[in-house]
């Protein structure tokens, strides 16, 4: 059939087409002699709108537009862990091996190895009745994981006939299925998903298990739970991708989906170096066993980096309908955010506050709903855990992205340049940063830790907070003015904050602390404050007490004491016990 639809002005990434009546909205299509991807985001009767997926430079008017007749979208199946993906999901070490290191445009690469035989367990017999969602078939994707094959969630009907266990490629026949109107349909090993739709499921579930870090501050004072939502805004130099390179590698989900999204290429590249020599501390195999990467630096096209989110969030939707709990990083959420400002502005549309366009509150809520922790349709449990970097440009966290970001988020990591500055890490602020999860996970802690858990992180709250305040009194008359009793707060603080809240991630035992090291930690620095407030009360001075070195003893403990030897906190209360007592005689 002769394609009459071709190209009629060209605005950056967005293409024009006059006069044409067969595309629909949300199409892919694809642009121009050398086939560059593109989406239909604007349809009038007079003209449609595409935004293309790569560097238009060399496309002229008149050169051709070709519809598909399906929405953007990914193919998923296995082979995607242990792989490295652009924002379109095309896959970057294959397209190296035919194209060099620079991306050609155009570039038809399958997303996954089609070549490749998998070693295929099937599930089910001739006669089985099967619903969307279900699993036909698993086979071992990587040591770790188990791919589990399921059956596309609009499909459902009776299984008339199946291959035998054996090796196959992703595209291979393995069973052939008669839906409820007597067609017959093939069975494979992959399928494909529009990128802009959630995957539905069977049931949501409130978010009841914490995302276990690692990492003090996080897992302590502002826990997130599996499926829940995290923003970490702050400005430049502040250690955004740092905390996220330190969630990927020791936070307790199955599978890490990390987007890089309009970051620099030198940080990009760092990951990947970082992630294929990293051993996972879980299973002893490499970090990458277990890794998906979406990067889609600062210098790609900037359309495809406003679709890398969506890609990122389908395939962690993919990997948890089939029952694991998934962490995805995307870093960063502002750089997305600029991208459909350029689109926006290219568009004409009306811009809204700082230029960004009107709908970005709705694109940001639509992302962050798509994590969740949920009962599946393949009859397990998975979640989604969202982690967003945001950028504020000058650390201003008043700016529309970092503002609406929060509307939609329920833990807050506010990184503090000056923390950042004095090389205190993570540089997250404990006065600006909050959760919301503490009533869904504290019966969680109180069964796996104990209500002393509890009990110890409200009173290092509370500390730190009645620190701030003193911090304000001393600014302005000095620290000398102050009782022995404030003094004390002070220097308790002090404790918490080098001593529990700063965390080595170079210290082989300090990158990841268990909760239970965590709890004895605070139990610690807690019981030194109770005995030394008794001794004050008693007007003995406090220096008295500081000079008996045990406040600097426990700011040291996260590293004398290793994660495998935690009864050697009890020689720390004895220790606090004896000194006391002789100042106290």
């Amino acid at each position: 059939m002769e394609n009459n639809n071709v190209i009629y002005g060209i605005n950056g990434p967005v293409v024009t087409v006059k006069d044409a009546d067969c595309f629909e909205m949300m199409e892919m299509v694809f642009v121009g002699a050398q086939k560059l991807v593109g989406e239909v985001i604007g349809i009038t009767d007079a003209c449609t709108t595409i935004q293309v997926y790569e560097e238009t430079t060399g496309l002229r008017p008149g050169d051709p537009v070709i519809g598909t007749g399906a929405p953007m979208n990914v193919t998923l199946g296995p082979g995607i862990i242990d792989n490295i993906f652009d924002g379109i999901e095309r896959p970057l070490k294959k397209i190296e091996e035919s194209a060099g290191a620079f991306i050609s445009r155009g570039a038809a690469v399958s997303s996954l190895d089609e070549e490749r035989r998998w070693n295929v367990t099937m599930k089910i017999k001739p006669g089985d009745r099967l619903s969307g969602g279900e699993i036909y078939a698993t086979l071992p994707e990587t040591p770790i994981i188990e791919h589990r094959v399921m059956l596309h969630p609009s499909l459902s009907g009776v299984i008339k006939s199946v291959k035998p266990d054996g090796a196959y490629r992703i595209r291979d026949t393995v069973a052939t299925l008669e839906d409820e109107q007597g067609n017959l349909h093939e069975l494979t090993l992959c399928q494909r998903w529009p990128i802009r739709t959630a995957r539905p499921v069977k049931d949501r579930l409130t978010p009841t298990i914490p995302l276990i870090t690692g990492q003090r501050i996080m897992d302590t004072l502002f826990p997130i739970a599996k499926g829940g939502t995290a923003a970490i805004p702050g400005g430049f130099g502040t250690g955004k991708t740092m905390n996220q390179h330190q969630l990927a590698k020791w936070c307790d989900a199955d599978i890490i989906i990390y987007v890089g999204c309009g970051e620099r290429g030198n940080e990009m590249s760092q990951v990947l170096n970082e992630f294929t020599e990293l051993i996972d501390p879980k299973s002893n195999r490499p970090m990458t066993d277990r890794t998906v990467l979406i990067a889609n630096t600062s210098n790609m096209p900037v359309a495809a980096r406003e679709a890398s989110i969506y890609t990122g969030i389908t395939l962690a939707e993919y990997y948890r309908d089939m029952g694991y709990h998934v962490a995805m990083m995307a870093d960063s959420t502002s750089r997305w955010a600029e991208a459909l400002r350029e689109i926006s502005g290219r568009l004409e549309e009306m811009p809204a506050e700082e230029g960004f366009p009107a709908y970005l509150p709705s694109r940001l809520a639509e992302f962050y709903e798509r994590g969740g922790r949920a009962a599946v349709l393949s009859g397990h449990e998975g979640s989604v855990t969202l982690i967003g970097a945001v950028s504020p440009q000058g650390a201003d966290f008043s700016e529309p992205v970092t503002q609406n970001t929060k509307r939609f988020t329920r833990v807050f990591w506010a990184l503090d340049k000056s923390l950042a500055y004095a090389r205190h890490y993570p540089a997250i602020n404990w006065i600006q940063s909050y959760s919301e999860y503490f009533n869904d996970l504290d019966p969680w802690f109180r069964e796996h830790l104990g209500d002393d858990f509890i009990e110890y992180r409200n009173r290092i709250s509370a500390l730190l907070q009645e620190e701030a305040s003193l911090m304000e009194i001393v600014k302005l008359i000095g620290s000398d003015v102050l009782p022995d009793d404030q003094k004390l707060v002070i220097e308790t603080a002090r404790v918490i904050r080098v001593g529990f809240l700063q965390q080595n991630a170079f210290h082989p035992d300090d990158t990841f602390v268990p909760p239970e090291k965590q709890k004895l930690m605070m139990k610690t620095i807690l019981y030194l404050h109770q005995k030394a407030k008794e001794i004050v009360a008693r007007e003995i001075p406090l220096s008295k007490i500081q000079a008996l070195g045990l406040f600097d003893k426990l700011t040291k403990m996260k590293y004398d004491i290793p994660n495998s030897k935690l009864e050697l906190f009890d020689t720390y209360l004895t220790e606090i016990d004896e000194k006391l007592a002789e100042i106290a005689r």
